[in-house]
């Protein structure tokens, strides 16, 4: 059975690459480009925007070949409710997505379509939030009705989508996030035997993989509103799925851990926004990456620093699935303490770095000044009688 998920990851990943300088051609073709005009934008040069595409033809190639395989009386993916569900709701959130990168939305156009989205994933499949963990009850979860089901859902869905998207301001951070998400999901789904959710988790990893190359720093092109509102909304549905066939002692802890960079950044900004007494809509320049980059690391030290806190929750998460919550719990507050150190130390080597190439230039400047202002001196002797 692993080498289908094999197969399948590689095959994600080849198209997703192959075809990412097609949509490049396409976004400067259609005018999908991202021209910097503010202070939050972290690139200085126009750059198409319409990768998004690549990562859902990665997707739907690999997925139609899995079911394909079944057709053909050949192990592959069974094209069940939840995924007939999942696959409507995407198009409409890939959609709006191609729509919003031409020609650039309002907030609350997009908002309104990815509500839309959810309800039809919700309504097709039958996903649902139906119960979360609570250790004060014998049963250990509690139940919710379905008036209070279907809204969490729809809130669930549509609030990891936007987070998804909030976190894409670096060269490569979304799709790198998005990638170690979709794994730890997939391990997770490999140690409660959810051989669904482990096949798509691994499709969608391999098409995030396979546009990161082109889009890591520099970027030579961005994923787009297409891009991460997909991996958003795939990360949201998925993760529901998952929970609701496996684990669900768990309940909704492991993708809470598996999610929690991008909502604990989403949530911060919320408040943040709130606090400050401005529009929740209104784009500014307090994510957290941007908070990095003031601190003084550079934009691939963010990444990676992102990229680092993000494999930790993920990996709790799986610790989580495997061994219970001490041992997720030892795990988060041990692999902290070097994330701490190792950021610290990044800084550190920064700064004698920058020392270093002060004291260079200053040996390289200094004597020709001084050669320069003894030649003045020359002139001026010669000059007097």
């Amino acid at each position: 059975m692993f080498y289908e998920y094999i197969i399948s990851f590689v095959l994600a990943f080849i198209v997703a690459f192959s075809f990412t300088p097609i949509a490049k051609k396409i976004s400067f073709s259609v005018g999908a480009i991202d021209v910097p005009k503010d202070s939050r934008r972290m690139h200085n040069r126009p750059i198409a925007r319409l990768g998004g595409l690549a990562i859902f033809a990665g997707f739907i190639v690999s997925l139609t070949f899995g079911i394909t395989c079944t057709y053909l009386n050949i192990s592959g993916i069974v094209p069940d409710r939840q995924l007939l569900g999942l696959l409507a709701g995407t198009v409409i959130i890939v959609g709006v997505g191609i729509v919003d990168d031409i020609k650039q939305l309002g907030p609350k156009i997009k908002l309104l379509i990815q509500i839309i989205a959810a309800l039809t994933t919700v309504l097709i499949s039958g996903t649902r939030i139906v119960n979360i963990t609570n250790p004060f009850v014998e049963s250990g979860t509690t139940q919710f009705s379905d008036f209070v089901s279907y809204p969490l859902t729809i809130i669930w869905i549509v609030g990891v989508t936007n987070a998804i998207n909030l976190i894409d301001g670096l060269d490569g951070l979304a799709a790198g996030v998005s990638s170690i998400s979709y794994l730890s999901l997939f391990f997770v789904s490999l140690i409660t035997g959810d051989a669904d959710s482990a096949i798509i988790t691994v499709i969608l990893a391999g098409s995030a993989l396979g546009f990161l190359p082109y889009n890591f720093n520099p970027a030579k092109i961005f994923m787009g509103d297409t891009g991460a509102t997909f991996l958003g909304f795939t990360l949201s549905v998925v993760s529901i799925q998952g929970m609701l066939k496996s684990y669900t002692a768990l309940s909704i802890a492991v993708p809470l851990l598996v999610l929690g960079l991008p909502l604990f950044d989403t949530l911060s900004t919320i408040f943040r926004r709130i606090l400050n007494r401005k529009p929740i809509m209104q784009a500014d320049r307090g994510h957290l990456h941007h908070k990095l980059i003031d601190m003084g690391y550079s934009h691939k030290q963010t990444v990676l620093v992102m990229y680092t806190l993000s494999a930790t929750l993920g990996l709790s998460a799986i610790v989580l699935a495997d061994k219970g919550f001490i041992s997720a719990i030892i795990l988060v507050i041990t692999v902290a303490a070097f994330v701490i150190g190792g950021a610290k130390y990044m800084l550190e080597i920064d700064d004698v770095k920058i020392a270093e190439d002060d004291k260079l230039k200053e040996e390289i400047v200094n004597p020709i000044i001084n050669s320069q202002a003894h030649g003045e001196l020359k002139v001026n002797d010669r000059g007097n009688p």
